[in-house]
Protein backbone atom coordinates (compact mmCIF):
# COMPACT_ATOMS: atom_id res chain seq x y z
CA UNK A 1 0.00 0.00 0.00
CA UNK A 2 1.12 3.80 -0.96
CA UNK A 3 -0.30 6.90 0.70
CA UNK A 4 0.35 9.64 -2.06
CA UNK A 5 -1.17 13.63 -2.71
CA UNK A 6 -3.81 13.31 -5.00
CA UNK A 7 -3.51 15.85 -7.90
CA UNK A 8 -5.85 18.39 -8.45
CA UNK A 9 -6.89 17.00 -11.95
CA UNK A 10 -8.03 13.76 -10.34
CA UNK A 11 -11.76 12.78 -9.66
CA UNK A 12 -12.20 13.20 -5.75
CA UNK A 13 -12.82 9.18 -4.82
CA UNK A 14 -16.57 10.56 -3.13
CA UNK A 15 -17.76 6.91 -2.37
CA UNK A 16 -14.71 6.87 0.25
CA UNK A 17 -14.92 10.60 1.65
CA UNK A 18 -19.22 9.54 1.74
CA UNK A 19 -18.24 7.26 4.69
CA UNK A 20 -16.85 9.64 6.74
CA UNK A 21 -19.46 12.24 6.21
CA UNK A 22 -22.74 11.74 4.70
CA UNK A 23 -23.13 15.51 3.83
CA UNK A 24 -22.04 15.95 -0.18
CA UNK A 25 -21.80 19.39 0.43
CA UNK A 26 -19.54 19.72 3.03
CA UNK A 27 -17.69 16.99 1.80
CA UNK A 28 -17.26 19.35 -1.73
CA UNK A 29 -16.79 22.48 0.50
CA UNK A 30 -13.86 21.19 2.66
CA UNK A 31 -12.01 19.25 -0.32
CA UNK A 32 -11.54 22.54 -2.15
CA UNK A 33 -9.60 23.78 0.97
CA UNK A 34 -7.72 20.87 2.09
CA UNK A 35 -4.70 18.71 1.01
CA UNK A 36 -6.26 15.27 -0.22
CA UNK A 37 -4.37 11.88 0.46
CA UNK A 38 -5.44 8.51 -0.32
CA UNK A 39 -4.52 5.30 -0.14
CA UNK A 40 -3.79 2.81 -3.15
CA UNK A 41 -2.85 -1.07 -3.45
CA UNK A 42 -3.03 -2.85 -6.27
CA UNK A 43 -7.02 -3.14 -6.28
CA UNK A 44 -7.31 0.97 -6.72
CA UNK A 45 -7.63 3.56 -4.00
CA UNK A 46 -8.62 2.18 -0.42
CA UNK A 47 -8.37 4.83 1.77
CA UNK A 48 -8.55 8.84 2.17
CA UNK A 49 -7.43 11.47 4.34
CA UNK A 50 -8.14 15.93 4.50
CA UNK A 51 -5.88 17.91 5.63
CA UNK A 52 -6.53 21.58 6.58
CA UNK A 53 -4.88 24.69 7.42
CA UNK A 54 -7.01 26.08 9.98
CA UNK A 55 -5.15 28.65 12.06
CA UNK A 56 -1.56 29.68 11.92
CA UNK A 57 0.53 26.59 12.64
CA UNK A 58 -2.65 24.47 13.21
CA UNK A 59 -4.06 21.80 10.40
CA UNK A 60 -6.68 19.37 11.00
CA UNK A 61 -6.93 16.54 9.93
CA UNK A 62 -10.52 15.54 8.35
CA UNK A 63 -12.27 12.74 6.79
CA UNK A 64 -10.44 9.72 7.37
CA UNK A 65 -12.21 6.56 5.36
CA UNK A 66 -11.10 3.11 4.43
CA UNK A 67 -12.97 0.91 2.07
CA UNK A 68 -15.72 -0.80 3.91
CA UNK A 69 -13.65 -4.32 2.61
CA UNK A 70 -10.37 -3.27 3.55
CA UNK A 71 -11.14 -1.94 7.53
CA UNK A 72 -9.78 -4.01 10.70
CA UNK A 73 -5.92 -4.36 8.65
CA UNK A 74 -4.62 -1.21 10.33
CA UNK A 75 -5.01 1.37 7.20
CA UNK A 76 -6.88 3.78 9.19
CA UNK A 77 -3.52 3.87 11.34
CA UNK A 78 -1.20 4.55 8.61
CA UNK A 79 -3.36 7.14 7.38
CA UNK A 80 -4.03 9.11 10.71
CA UNK A 81 -0.03 8.29 11.06
CA UNK A 82 0.78 9.71 7.56
CA UNK A 83 -0.94 12.42 8.46
CA UNK A 84 0.77 13.59 11.77
CA UNK A 85 4.17 13.13 9.73
CA UNK A 86 2.43 15.32 6.74
CA UNK A 87 1.51 17.90 9.34
CA UNK A 88 4.82 18.37 11.14
CA UNK A 89 7.06 18.07 7.90
CA UNK A 90 4.50 20.92 6.63
CA UNK A 91 5.38 22.63 9.61
CA UNK A 92 2.58 22.81 11.67
CA UNK A 93 2.94 23.41 15.90
CA UNK A 94 -0.66 20.87 16.29
CA UNK A 95 -2.70 18.75 14.39
CA UNK A 96 -6.55 18.22 15.51
CA UNK A 97 -9.31 16.19 14.66
CA UNK A 98 -13.02 15.69 15.00
CA UNK A 99 -15.24 13.08 15.53
CA UNK A 100 -19.09 12.35 16.82
CA UNK A 101 -19.86 11.25 20.02
CA UNK A 102 -21.10 7.82 18.85
CA UNK A 103 -17.85 7.00 17.04
CA UNK A 104 -16.56 4.61 19.51
CA UNK A 105 -13.65 3.27 17.17
CA UNK A 106 -12.21 6.40 16.02
CA UNK A 107 -12.14 7.70 19.36
CA UNK A 108 -10.03 4.71 20.29
CA UNK A 109 -7.29 4.87 16.91
CA UNK A 110 -7.14 8.70 17.78
CA UNK A 111 -6.26 8.76 21.11
CA UNK A 112 -3.86 5.03 20.04
CA UNK A 113 -1.95 7.37 17.58
CA UNK A 114 -1.14 10.22 20.08
CA UNK A 115 -4.26 12.92 20.00
CA UNK A 116 -5.79 13.61 23.09
CA UNK A 117 -9.52 15.09 24.06
CA UNK A 118 -9.67 18.81 23.96
CA UNK A 119 -13.54 19.91 24.07
CA UNK A 120 -16.74 18.86 23.20
CA UNK A 121 -18.36 21.00 20.35
CA UNK A 122 -22.14 20.56 21.82
CA UNK A 123 -24.82 19.72 19.30
CA UNK A 124 -22.68 20.00 16.07
CA UNK A 125 -24.03 17.41 14.00
CA UNK A 126 -27.42 18.80 14.42
CA UNK A 127 -26.84 22.48 13.43
CA UNK A 128 -24.54 21.50 10.36
CA UNK A 129 -26.42 18.32 8.82
CA UNK A 130 -29.98 18.00 7.64
CA UNK A 131 -31.06 14.55 8.62
CA UNK A 132 -30.60 12.64 11.98
CA UNK A 133 -27.35 10.17 12.24
CA UNK A 134 -26.89 6.94 14.01
CA UNK A 135 -23.82 5.05 14.89
CA UNK A 136 -23.17 1.96 17.10
CA UNK A 137 -26.76 2.51 17.70
CA UNK A 138 -25.96 6.11 19.33
CA UNK A 139 -27.20 9.04 17.49
CA UNK A 140 -24.29 11.82 16.68
CA UNK A 141 -25.09 15.24 18.33
CA UNK A 142 -22.04 16.24 19.68
CA UNK A 143 -18.40 16.70 17.55
CA UNK A 144 -15.81 15.25 20.02
CA UNK A 145 -11.86 17.63 20.06
CA UNK A 146 -8.80 16.01 20.11
CA UNK A 147 -5.26 17.93 19.33
CA UNK A 148 -1.75 16.49 19.19
CA UNK A 149 1.43 18.93 19.54
CA UNK A 150 3.70 17.78 17.09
Amino acid sequence: MQIRKLEPAEQLPMDLLLLADPSTRLVEEYTKRGQIFVAENESGTIGVYVLIATRPDTAELVNVAVDESCQGRGIGKKLVQHAVEQARSQGYKTIEVGTGNSSIGQLALYQKCGFRMTGIDRDFFLRHYDEEIFENGIQVVDMVRLSQDL
